[in-house]
């Protein structure tokens, strides 16, 4: 299998991490959680020559759906794809937490919704989704588990040093300690998780190091 290619968008005002992810010698791909600066991921996308091919959600707070709409007017056909039970969001500024900012942001609706355990296949990536509320609650990580090293798209769940808010109002600490456990610190110590804010880190040093969340 082609090793993955995962380039890094950094958007202001929140420094949250978009991703754009394909295989080696492969031009699908896939634009995860577009943030507030759209812009800087279709100018990646065309500088690498590629087709994305799904636009993927972890959850439905503002600064990573803010850049849905941007993603679906310049690729019309590219499903737009979020956890089941996130879909509210994408619509109901208050419930994506960007009224709280007085800026109403919404997304269009998914095309396709995906739920604890559904294997997802697209842009030569072979997905498990495994459900982990906590910092929203229909918070999904994807779980690339045939590439050696594994991989995860984690979103606003476990950070290198850190883990996801908690006191927004669908937050619950004992749900994310309990789902980081379960759902990733299960995983191979070597797993490489790509957070939503932050540097990359793997299973096995937050296992050992993680202040809120030990193994």
């Amino acid at each position: 299998m082609p090793a993955p290619q995962v380039l890094t968008i950094v958007s202001r005002p929140f420094e949250q991490n978009s991703y754009i992810a394909w295989r080696e010698g492969q031009g699908d791909c896939l634009v995860l959680d577009p943030g507030f600066e759209p812009d800087l991921i279709l100018a990646a996308v065309e500088r690498h020559n590629l087709r994305p091919v799904v636009i993927l959600n972890t959850h439905g707070h503002s600064d990573h759906i803010a850049g849905n709409a941007a993603m679906k007017e310049r690729w019309p056909e590219c499903p737009l794809v979020i956890g089941i039970h996130e879909t509210d969001k994408l619509s109901d500024p208050m419930q994506n937490l960007s009224g709280l900012f007085g800026l109403a942001l919404t997304s269009p609706p998914a095309d396709q919704t995906l739920a604890e355990g559904d294997q997802y296949s697209v842009a030569g990536f072979e997905f498990l989704v495994r459900e982990i509320p906590g910092h929203s609650s229909g918070h999904v990580v994807f779980i690339s588990q045939k590439d050696t090293p594994p991989v995860v798209f984690g979103g606003d769940v476990l950070f290198a040093g850190g883990i996801g808010r908690t006191d927004f109002p669908d937050g619950n600490f004992d749900q994310l300690a309990q789902g980081i456990r379960q759902k990733l610190y299960t995983l191979p110590d070597d797993t490489i998780v790509y957070p939503g804010h932050g540097e990359p880190t793997t299973i096995g040093h937050e296992k050992r190091t993680n202040p809120f969340v030990r193994g």
